[in-house]
């Protein structure tokens, strides 16, 4: 009875879907696209810059970004605004053919083609009048929605649904009476506080003058001239340039690029065209980087990234006078390119074959050069949501290189030539997949590889001649050298350094194993394709992990290998049983490295560690953080808290310091689930192993999407690490919340996150991007 009041209520003074008993067409005209976007140097599009634009980031991007956002609702660019939303869903593991892509700037050329695509404005689109651009405006209710009807005061927030499949609601100007009427809390932000009074009135006035947004900012002389630069050197006719600068935007197409010689920081894409620098632009689209781009000569150009940065997309990449010289010296060596590889998928879908003319050398230095940004595309990719992917890896390992100057150009460019016909992948079907006679396919020739590769290794290793420590790559200074995986669950991060106690598992990687990572995961990943492309290639990538494995316990003492694999994965199935079994002992010479304990697994990973060592930056250790001594101290023992008590604990906490002299330090901890096995495709619980999951407490900020806020003063480090020390239950963790926690309701929610954003860009100003609320926790 109290909903039906509260919504008779609201229908008499919401004044939406009918106003004064006509409906929206008769009394404002009907929906027209609007020309919304003014020119930079615009006084409306500056008052967009300047008032509205850090509203929307601060306040909606924050859950309104990628493919992610609630009903395709992005509304990181004027562009994504106008846009609007949609019903259709991004993320559909289970669909049976392959969908329409919605990539925004790509699969539409205008706010008008996304209309005939199904979307639908958020903003009014019918005539253009003060009193319509809010009646007739979906963004517009849904904030005054909010302001009317606030967050009840409650810890545990009632009829809201946070989880990530949740059903998606999303009104349009004719259904949004029913909304409010049914959801009269659903306003916007969704799920957490009101706007200020100051912010709410700015973005209504805003939405009541007609919503003006600005075009792209034009580019200084500085930046004209790096952009001249690089497409110049990017764009030479000859064969051989065509051929490395297509192999270098197949790998970096995701990235945002910066020129880091310069003072003001500003992000590029590199994308293809059909015109030539000096031209306008005129984009390629294909599902994916090296699929035909339907015209004879390509030209790679530089533009500008129109959107917010925000930390799930973000992987920037500098471009420099150093950067240039280190390509030119890899990629001009003394080679010859007669003919450039097809566009066929058999072809450009396996780049050992694609690119065979470019030395082994060249390519795997140069994925070394950035060895983090390499394996995070796969993780920070445009996907955003990547259960299907990375429920394959374990939540917490190390990743260990091959020493590039280990390889013989000559010797590895024939073994990768022959070998080439094994190494295909799935990307080369199209995004309509049957996996399973497939999956039988990939396996056996994946099976193949890795014979004929311990094979060579058997050859190559004889006599005198041992694996050692001396294969690994020590990084010169790279502090790519060694990275740290973290898994959250369906996101991950990748860091820079060896990060945390020694985990139960390392990779050791290869070139041929990177590059593979990379078309499986990325170039070759549509998000779009059906439940048998995106299977197959989460099966693909169970073989890559064992290959990383199995190099990485290639190092240890022969008679060990097996025993410490199977470690690894007990209560694996029957099939993956055998196929372990087919490949657990492959490389039959004892290992070069000297053991002195009997705990070899932990010893290689202390030597290993050692020897990468003068490379790394211990910029995530608990260390110089401002904190006194004592407390610090304290701090530090949350890193040693272990077992299944943990289980409450979600994957990502923010922790905000509040220092002694005033000043703000900020924390992450990590919760990494331990698993007996991660070879189960779909039961992925049923391999739990709970009584070895731990917390990894950092300095800094690592993860996309934190799943709660803790705040405590210095003084209360103690009391922090005992309270999660002495968690056992739910009823434990909902104390520390109780205590610590600023949750989703409280009114110092927005304070904090201003505060937290704002440490991140002055901590780390390249790296900083919004984090993402879509995973807050409503506890």
């Amino acid at each position: 009875m109290k909903r039906v009041l509260l919504a008779s209520l609201l229908l008499i003074a919401g004044g939406c879907a009918t106003y004064a008993g006509l409906n929206f067409d008769e009394l404002f005209g009907p929906e027209q696209v609007q020309a919304r976007i003014e020119p930079y140097d615009h006084s409306q599009s500056q008052y967009f810059v300047d008032e509205v634009k850090p509203i929307l980031d601060n306040r909606c991007v924050v859950c309104h970004a990628c493919y992610d956002a609630p009903c395709q609702l992005k509304l990181t660019s004027p562009e994504g605004i106008d846009r609007g939303s949609s019903l259709a869903e991004v993320y559909q593991g289970s669909r049976l053919t392959a969908t329409t892509p919605t990539r925004l700037y790509e699969d539409a050329h205008n706010t008008q083609e996304w209309r005939d695509a199904g979307f639908f404005p958020v903003l009014n689109e019918r005539v253009q009048r003060s009193d319509a651009n809010v009646q007739a405006g979906v963004m517009a209710q849904l904030l005054l929605q909010k302001q009317q009807f606030p967050l009840p005061q409650q810890d545990q927030l009632d009829d809201f649904d946070f989880g990530i499949y949740r059903s998606q609601t999303c009104p349009t100007s004719d259904t949004i009476d029913e909304y409010r009427a049914e959801h009269p809390t659903w306003g916007m932000p969704y799920g957490l506080p009101a706007l200020s009074n100051s912010e709410h009135n700015t973005l209504l006035g805003w939405l009541r003058s007609g919503a003006k947004m600005s075009d792209v900012e034009p580019l200084t002389i500085e930046q004209k001239n790096a952009v001249d630069k690089w497409e110049s050197y990017l764009n030479q006719p000859d064969l051989k340039r065509q051929l490395t600068s297509r192999y270098i935007y197949e790998h970096l197409f995701l990235n945002h690029i910066y020129f880091s010689e310069q003072n003001t920081l500003r992000f590029f894409k590199l994308v293809r065209s059909t015109t030539p620098p000096g031209e306008e632009f005129d984009p390629i689209v294909t599902r994916r980087p090296y699929e035909d781009p339907g015209v004879e000569r390509v030209y790679y150009r530089l533009i500008p990234e129109r959107e917010t940065i925000v930390d799930k997309t973000h992987m920037p990449y500098a471009f420099n006078q150093q950067r240039m010289d280190k390509w030119s010296e890899w990629f001009d060596a003394e080679y010859d390119v007669t003919e450039l590889p097809s566009y066929r998928p058999i072809v450009a879908s396996n780049p050992i074959m694609a690119f065979a003319d470019i030395p082994i050398q060249s390519r795997y230095k140069f994925l070394l050069d950035e060895a983090q940004s390499t394996i995070m595309s796969f993780i920070k990719g445009p996907v955003c949501r990547g259960q299907l992917a990375l429920n394959v890896i374990n939540d917490h390992f190390w990743v260990f290189f091959v020493d590039p100057e280990q390889l013989d150009n000559e010797l590895a460019g024939d073994f990768y030539r022959a070998q080439a016909p094994n190494m295909r992948l799935p990307g080369e079907l199209d995004s309509n997949t049957t996996p399973l006679l497939n999956w039988v396919k990939y396996s056996r020739a994946q099976s193949k590889y890795l014979s004929d590769k311990m094979a060579f290794m058997n050859e190559v290793f004889t006599d005198d001649r041992h694996l050692g420590l001396e294969s690994i790559w020590t990084g010169g200074g790279n502090p790519n050298a060694a990275l740290t995986i973290f898994r959250h669950f369906d996101s991950a991060s990748v860091v820079q350094g060896l990060v945390g106690h020694q985990p139960k598992t390392a990779w050791v990687i290869d070139y041929a194993l990177l590059e593979r990572i990379h078309y499986l995961l990325v170039a070759g990943f549509d998000v779009y394709g059906n439940f048998g492309h995106q299977l197959i290639t989460r099966m693909y990538m169970d073989l890559l992990r064992i290959e990383g494995e199995t190099a990485f316990i290639a190092f240890l003492p022969l008679d060990n290998r097996h025993q410490t694999l199977s470690s690894w994965y007990q209560g694996q199935s029957i099939e993956f049983s055998d196929y372990l079994t087919r490949n657990a002992k492959p490389f039959l010479q004892e290992s070069g490295v000297e053991y002195k304990t009997i705990n070899p697994k932990q010893e290689l990973t202390s030597l290993l560690k050692a020897r990468v060592a003068p490379s790394l930056i211990p910029r995530y250790e608990i260390a110089n953080t401002g904190m006194l001594p004592q407390n610090e101290h304290s701090l530090k023992q949350i890193n040693f808290v272990t077992g299944a008590g943990l289980e409450p604990v979600p994957q990502i906490i923010s922790l905000h310091v509040e220092l002694e002299n005033g000043e703000d330090q900020f924390f992450s901890l990590l919760h990494n689930n331990a698993h007996t096995n991660i070879s189960s495709l779909f039961n992925e619980e049923s391999n739990r192993d709970p009584q070895y999951d731990r917390i990894t407490l950092v300095k800094g900020i690592v993860g996309s999407y934190p799943a709660a806020f803790l705040s405590i003063k210095e003084s209360e480090a103690g009391e922090l690490a005992r309270m999660i020390r002495s968690i056992n239950a739910e009823e434990d963790y909902i104390a520390l919340l109780d205590r610590f926690a600023i949750r989703r309701s409280s009114e110092e929610f927005w304070p904090l996150s201003d505060k937290l954003h704002e440490w991140y860009k002055n901590d780390q100003p390249i790296e900083f991007g919004l984090l993402d609320y879509n995973r807050f926790e409503n506890r």
